[in-house]
């Protein structure tokens, strides 16, 4: 391959992956078409991509970035998934190809730098929470002291008002109230 080609090639790439913070690495080798294509549509779906990659010219491309960190897993025939909300939801959709198509072998994952090697590691991601999961576990957290604040402040009116409403419903209905002492 001549050099201006492979200048192209790896201009495209940088152009491709521009922002993506992560992905995964795997080999779809051994696939027959049909399921190749039907494995690609599902995840174009879901916004997610596959590209196969030229390791070499991959690894000039990803330096200096977030993908960086994928350079131990281009070895052989490697294709990238990546796209989606974030890498977790791209981990955890192939991690579910994976189950279903045996010949996906699943190298090695990243997300925002960090490396996550072998099928290990690309499951250990699917099971982390994505940003916005992440999010909400943090807000509950920080509103759960405040809640419980609130409710014990509201438990003693709360009683007061049920005996004040009870009291009503008895002299409303012609009962009398004894008197404690």
């Amino acid at each position: 391959m001549s050099k201006p080609v492979k200048e192209m090639i790896i201009d495209e790439y940088r152009r491709r992956f521009d922002g993506v913070d992560g992905g995964v690495i795997l080999q779809i080798r051994g696939m027959d078409a049909l399921e190749n294509n039907e494995f690609r549509n599902e995840l174009r779906k879901k916004s997610i991509h596959i590209t196969v990659l030229k390791n070499t010219l991959a690894k000039k491309a990803f330096a200096g970035t977030d993908l960086e960190a994928l350079f131990p897993a281009l070895k052989g025939p490697a294709a990238i998934a990546y796209g989606a909300e974030s890498p977790v939801d791209v981990a955890r959709e192939i991690v579910e190809w994976a189950k279903k198509a045996k010949e996906l072998e699943l190298c090695a994952a990243s997300i925002d730098g960090v490396y996550f090697d072998g099928d290990a590691g690309v499951k250990a991601l699917a099971k982390f929470p994505t940003r916005v999961e992440a999010q909400s576990t943090v807000v509950t957290i920080l509103l759960t002291p405040h809640r419980n604040i609130v409710g014990c402040a509201k438990s003693p009116g709360s009683k007061l008002m049920g005996i004040v409403k009870s009291l009503e419903e008895k002299l409303e209905s012609g009962e009398t109230i004894a008197k404690v002492g």
